[in-house]
């Protein structure tokens, strides 16, 4: 069978209506409910000339509106576009135009100024609609280009029936990188292979995916009452999949307006809450600082796993949890937007991430022949069976990430580096864009990020390859302290990283910023990093 996504997500809310799907803010929304709002959703955009195929950028934090949004778009076959709403105005027009959308759904008063902004630049753009007030500002731009306005509030007094088109898998959903380099790229999903690969199958906790909308509907009503917080913000794909992924399961959804670790330490015991998505070391190193504060104060009894998905999770901040709550589960998922969920990591003793054989993932060369396991050479991580269509409106960028091999078995290959052990295991190293050659050596940063973060003094760290006259480059870091730490020398860091690393993988310089900055879903700003360690 051919599975989508929103025949999925009512299928379920069928099945467990009186379920709570959704809490936001400490409202609750059941399946029932939710599916209810999510229909209204889909009725206004609708009426307001949203049809099949047409592109719908979310420029929103999230919200209750923001999933129904999601929802009500792939109910009409229309494609949610996400959107990182701190881009600047250039990076805005970009998703705005590259994604050639039609519509924008918009919230916050300073957001709505920069949409006003905008219109004239995007010209595809032919309605927006408004969560809240409409700031005059927009409401003066769109109608002197004839932008329709509409009220998202207008949705209330429409019909909560399910009284849609025939759907299909492949249907598109359109899914723009969070990426640490350059403006992002949309990856095309056909929903069936949405579906498959970052869904899990809709069977996350097993091995075989489920085969029809009845095998689903079955799994939710067996699924234990669990409740899952995501910490980060619904434009990021980590947070998608995982939306998607709970609703699947008929699970409760915890979600917040921003990622606050107060908050999210206090929902564990206010909420119950028993898994928690954190996107790496930018919310782990918050959150367990928040946990060590309130331990003793705050209930974690219901907590038993937090994953990181997205970015890497150095293994200083794990020991922190367990320290924490020496029973909790870790998880570190291995994924991206090109490739979906690929599984989850072990941390072996030297701190090497390493993933299980599958038959969904092999390394492979240069040429893309298949390094066989036992080898020590270092190759490409490359994922096959459902993987995306390519990039949208980038035919050039399709063919250098998802290659075909002369057996026709396309690939999905992102640049991450590894080598496979004897039993298939493969050992990831870390992102090739961001291997340092310093005289000759490969130096992967995320490596050397994770010695930095286990430093006792070291609240954040990034680390980037700057010039070097004799070795062509060398290893840069840049750190930020905890408040009120001693004073952090290079001599000191470079004393602390011998014990974990290389000689020559050590920090030969160092630059201290008041805070490292990051994207608003954790992940690195490698460009801003090379500024400030270059200067």
């Amino acid at each position: 069978m051919q599975f989508n996504l929103a025949d999925v997500v009512e299928t379920v809310a069928s099945a467990v209506p009186d379920r709570v799907a959704l809490t936001y803010e400490d409202q609750d929304f059941t399946y029932a409910r939710l599916d209810a709002e999510a229909n209204r959703t889909a009725h206004l955009l609708a009426q307001a000339g949203i049809s099949r195929g047409d592109h719908v950028s979310l420029f929103l934090k999230n919200s209750v509106e923001h999933v129904t949004s999601i929802l009500g778009l792939i109910k009409i076959r229309a494609v949610p576009i996400n959107v990182n709403y701190r881009y600047t105005p250039s990076e805005l027009e970009y998703i705005f135009t590259n994604s050639d959308s039609v519509a924008v759904i918009v919230e916050l008063p300073e957001h709505q100024r920069v949409l006003a902004s905008l219109l004239g630049s995007c010209p595809k753009i032919r309605a927006v609609f408004v969560v809240g007030e409409t700031a005059d500002e927009l409401r003066d731009a769109a109608e002197s280009r004839s932008v329709a306005v509409v009220s998202f509030s207008d949705s209330h007094d429409l019909p909560t029936t399910s009284d849609f088109a025939t759907r299909s898998g492949d249907d598109l959903y359109l899914l723009y990188t969070g990426g640490t380099t350059g403006y992002p790229k949309g990856v095309m999903w056909r929903h069936d292979d949405f579906f498959r690969k970052p869904l899990s199958g809709g069977n996350p906790y097993g091995d075989e995916s489920r085969r029809d909308l009845a095998e689903v509907a079955a799994a939710a009503k067996e699924f234990p009452d669990m409740s899952y917080l995501i910490a980060a913000p619904l434009m990021h794909g980590a947070a998608l999949y995982s939306l998607f992924t709970f609703f699947t399961l008929g699970a409760r959804v915890v979600l917040k307006r921003d990622f606050d670790p107060r908050k999210v330490v206090e929902a564990i015991e206010k909420d119950g809450v028993q898994v928690i998505l954190i996107v790496g070391d930018g919310m782990g190193l918050p959150l367990v600082d928040e946990m060590e504060r309130r331990q003793g104060e705050i209930d974690f009894s219901s907590l038993f796993s937090i994953t990181s998905g997205g970015a890497l999770w150095s293994t200083s901040v794990r020991d922190r949890m367990v320290a924490v709550k020496p029973d909790l589960l870790l998880r570190d998922n291995f994924g991206a937007s090109e490739s979906g969920n690929d599984g989850a990591f072990t941390v072996d003793e030297a701190g090497n991430l390493r993933m299980p054989p599958s038959p969904n993932m092999i390394l492979v060369d240069e040429r893309l022949d298949e390094i066989l396991p036992g080898s020590d050479d270092i190759g490409f991580i490359a994922r096959i069976g459902s993987v995306p269509l390519g990039y949208y409106g980038d035919e050039e960028k399709t063919a250098r990430t998802f290659p075909t091999r002369a057996d026709g078995t396309r690939l999905s290959v992102l640049g991450d580096m590894g080598r496979v052990e004897s039993d298939g295991t493969i050992v990831f190293l870390g992102r090739g864009s961001q291997c340092i050659n310093t005289g000759g050596e490969k130096v992967f940063a995320e490596e050397v990020e994770a010695a930095l973060h286990a430093h006792p003094a070291i609240a954040d760290a990034l680390v980037v390859p700057v010039s070097d006259e004799r070795m062509g480059q060398r290893v840069a870091a840049v750190i930020a302290t905890y408040p009120g730490s001693p004073e952090l020398t290079l001599e000191a860091v470079q004393e602390h990283c011998r014990t974990a690393l290389a000689g020559y993988k050590i920090p030969r310089s160092m630059v201290l910023v008041g805070e490292v900055k990051r994207t608003p879903a954790g992940k690195a700003d490698y460009g801003w990093a090379t500024t400030v360690a270059s200067t």
